[in-house]
């Protein structure tokens, strides 16, 4: 099953910038730190999550770093700041981040069709724009199946298929989610870099933000410390136990696509990466902004993507998100300066439900929305 469960990687949620320098503060700080710990707690037990690491980014610092259970079950093996949890659909916000780097850099223009920078594309697909890609309202077919597979396809015989395919829309008709998107982009990036995706992210992101352990790969690439992940789906046997069982979720990311969802990494390098991202050390304040406007419509109506974001809340104050693979993501509250991210290693653990409500936690510390919408 490749992008079966993509959409659950890693949640952040609010940064507060103008806390009193006083010792409420400091306790206001404190006591939202204990109650998100018992409250992650308490939903790991409920939903019987393996392993997670939890990190808490408010006023451009990193305030809580938590790491719980097993990285791996059946070894013993417990989670720590070193382990590798895969993001998934998750790394599609590192993968706007990076064109908008090219957009800063003059070398990409947002609504200039896709045309302009891949050759040998169907008729169909000339016109439609970059952002409209980077917001999948591309009308473009999908790359992968319902279950998220190649259909039994190699990569090449799979995008031979997509590309022989009618377009589901008009570029700009309605929102639908697809990798092919985000293998498109992949393509673009490699195109005017003359860089491989990966390599391009690792040297302006990974290598500025700090994230020396951050990777790509899927469940079939070796990758040291990664976590194992599971799943509590029934597999289809006679045991009595089968709906209930904990087993291996074995994921495949296929390289053209990487961009969409092949991206393994830690909750503190990810803090790490939102820190570099407020600071407007990977692009600059009006980039940033334009990144996080949900894309619209051809009607004028809001889609439910920004330029490689999900967007949570559109209005003030602010949510967005990447979310991957039913198990991680990262909230980001752009006014609040705050930001919440949950790693886990259960497949259908949806990280995404319950991230909001640790952000909560912190949004009801001293200081204002106003203040902190200034800084970024």
């Amino acid at each position: 099953m490749l992008f079966a469960l993509l959409r659950g990687a890693i949640v952040v949620a609010g940064l507060s910038t103008c806390f009193p320098s006083s010792a409420q503060a400091t306790t206001s700080l404190e006591e939202a730190n204990r109650r998100a710990t018992a409250f992650v707690q308490q939903t790991m037990r409920e939903q019987r999550i393996p392993g997670l690491q939890l990190a808490v980014v408010s006023q451009g610092k990193v305030v809580l770093l938590e790491n719980f259970g097993f990285a791996n079950v059946e070894n013993r093996v417990p989670v720590t700041g070193k382990t590798l949890f895969p993001i998934n659909s998750a790394t599609k916000s590192i993968t706007g981040v990076a064109v908008m780097q090219l957009v800063q850099d003059g070398r990409v223009d947002l609504d200039a069709p896709l045309s302009r920078y891949l050759d040998n594309l169907p008729a169909a697909w000339h016109e439609v724009r970059i952002r409209q890609l980077l917001g999948h309202t591309s009308g473009l077919p999908d790359l992968v199946d319902a279950q998220g597979a190649l259909g039994g396809l190699t990569e090449r015989e799979a995008w031979a298929a997509v590309e022989a395919r009618p377009i589901d829309a008009r570029p700009g008709e309605a929102f639908a989610y697809n990798q092919t998107n985000y293998g498109l982009l992949s393509r673009v990036i490699v195109e005017l870099t003359g860089q491989p995706y990966e390599r391009f992210v690792a040297e302006r992101q990974f290598a500025v933000a700090g994230m020396a352990a951050s990777t790509f790969g899927d469940s079939y690439d070796l990758v040291a410390g990664a976590a194992t992940i599971y799943s509590r789906s029934p597999r289809g046997t006679q045991a009595p136990d089968d709906a209930d069982r904990l087993s291996h979720w074995i994921y495949e990311i296929p390289y053209s696509v990487w961009a969409g969802g092949g991206m393994q990494t830690t909750a503190e390098e990810l803090a790490h990466w939102i820190i570099a991202l407020s600071e407007k050390r990977l692009i600059d304040a009006a980039h940033m902004q334009g990144m996080w406007q949900p894309e619209a419509l051809n009607s004028g109506a809001q889609g439910e993507w920004a330029l490689g974001w999900s967007v949570l809340k559109a209005d003030f104050p602010r949510q967005v998100a990447g979310i991957g693979g039913a198990r991680a993501a990262f909230v980001v509250y752009p006014d609040e300066d705050l930001a919440v991210i949950v790693l886990t290693n259960l497949a259908g653990s949806n990280p995404q439900r319950f991230i909001r409500r640790i952000g909560e936690f912190y949004q009801s510390r001293p200081g204002t929305t106003e203040d902190s919408a200034a800084n970024l």
